[in-house]
């Protein structure tokens, strides 16, 4: 038989490569069937005014992968290969277009503003960390290192009241994945009180471990610790210090209700969520739930994705003892999810009071930007706004349109926004109410981004 195919010496692939894969195709659509005998290796080289060299080249490419196999003194014959069914299609359609488009004016609640970032300073601790510590290359405790764990403890006992030693912090690779960690704890067939409206983050966790969750209506001072004594849960999942969506505060009487429940019955469980108290515009950051009794049984969840950076995923959470032995036991490789330079270059960051200057910086300018936003807000006719004392965002209501009319026509305008009703399960909400985030805007923004609002609104 003969195989002829045009072979490009200018091409990027050598010969012999470019001659193996046309006969590989061939046998795969079954164009050279089974048993065919090849041409021998100074036949090909002639037909087609190549080295023999290419083509033994060749030859042994396709014998390695099973195409062909020697016969002494014959040459060479194609296995049996399955036929390839043929492709009219590239397999690779190359780049696909973004998800979402890149927002007008963001008002996410996910968004942080890149500029407050300290770069200068965490390059320099990170170049020094990689240049003083290779030791860091060889694997860590599983844990979370104990240089961040310690410099972690002493921060949150300043600015939070916890009373949690180094030995009782985790460390993880984000707040979502040190929830999925925490939920594996439980005892199965646990049932999970969930504010409502709250974060639905938490029914997709729950949902992965097969727990079942009990949304719970908030009032002004949070989740109802009454619904809560009447629930069958045995485990309650709160934001006391900024709760989302709805930015309330829980105050001390209902902190202390829910602190009763969860030790009226062992095995009970309270999970505080505490994933942007670093920033009260008008008063001092309030102490954690967990803080408030040395022995509560509470799971305290923190992160870094609020106060530095979303890409930053890295978060810690502070177990009550039975929790962690659990998960030690368990062997989880929390600790291990985060690299140990970042791990090391963060606990210089807290150990040298370089996060706590970067804290009240962003804290300023978070509290300048809401202050001068609010006030143009408030200039729409009737505009209520609510949830604004703490934290990145705030609840708008404008009565003058519903809700889907405020989303469906910023997002007309190219101002993508989210109703306060995709929070909740079975709470009615605020009407005419919108979630606004607002660390994503420049301070030149501003008052772009409330005139096209109204102008998309009519108001």
């Amino acid at each position: 038989m003969e195989i002829t195919c045009r072979l490009n010496p200018a091409a990027d692939q050598p010969l012999y490569e470019q001659l193996y894969r046309h006969i590989a195709g061939e046998i795969g659509r079954g164009r050279i069937p089974r048993d065919a005998r090849l041409p021998s290796r100074r036949a090909l080289s002639r037909h087609l005014r190549v080295s023999e060299s290419t083509i033994s080249a060749a030859y042994e490419l396709l014998q390695d992968e099973g195409y062909i196999r020697p016969e002494s003194k014959r040459g060479f014959f194609v296995n049996a290969v399955q036929p390839l069914p043929e492709v009219t299609a590239s397999i690779y359609p190359g780049p696909q277009p973004a998800s979402a488009p890149v927002p007008r004016f963001d008002f996410s609640t996910s968004a942080t503003d890149a500029s407050l970032f300290p770069q200068r300073v965490w390059m320099r601790l990170m170049r020094e960390t990689l240049h003083n510590r290779p030791d860091l290359l060889q694997r860590g405790d599983p844990q979370g290192d104990w240089a961040l764990r310690t410099a972690l403890s002493d921060f949150l006992y300043q600015y939070r009241a916890l009373r949690a030693g180094p030995e009782r912090v985790v460390i993880g690779a984000g707040a979502d994945y040190l929830l999925s960690v925490l939920l594996q704890l439980l005892p199965e067939g646990s049932v999970v009180a969930a504010e409502d409206p709250g974060y639905h983050g938490l029914y997709r966790a729950c949902g992965r471990q097969r727990l079942s969750v009990l949304p719970l209506a908030v009032d002004e001072a949070g989740m109802s610790s009454a619904l809560l004594r009447k629930s069958t849960a045995d485990v309650c999942y709160v934001m006391p210090s900024h709760q989302f969506p709805l930015g309330l505060s829980m105050p001390a009487g209902r902190r202390s209700e829910l602190l009763r429940w969860a030790g009226e019955r062992p095995g009970r469980l309270i999970i505080e969520d505490d994933y942007d108290s670093e920033f009260r515009h008008q008063s001092r950051p309030l102490p954690a739930l967990q803080g408030m009794t040395g022995d509560a049984p509470v799971a305290y969840i923190g992160t870094f994705s609020r106060s530095l950076a979303p890409s930053m995923r890295l978060a810690y959470m502070v177990l009550p003892d039975a929790l962690l032995e659990r998960h030690r036991q368990g062997l989880y490789k929390t600790g291990e999810t985060v690299s140990r330079f970042e791990q090391h270059t963060l606990a210089r960051f807290i150990a040298q009071g370089h996060y706590a200057r970067h804290l009240r910086r962003a804290g300023n300018a978070y509290a300048a930007r809401l202050a001068r936003l609010l006030a143009l807000l408030r200039a729409i006719p009737h505009a209520d706004i609510s949830g604004e004392q703490a934290g990145l965002h705030f609840l708008l209501t404008v009565p003058q349109l519903s809700e889907q009319a405020l989303t469906q026509r910023a997002a007309a305008a190219g101002i993508p926004l989210r109703g306060l009703s995709e929070y909740c399960m079975r709470a009615k909400p605020k009407p005419s109410t919108v979630v606004m985030g607002f660390a994503g805007l420049r301070d030149d923004q501003l008052d772009e981004a409330v005139a096209a609002l109204r102008t998309a609104w009519g108001v």
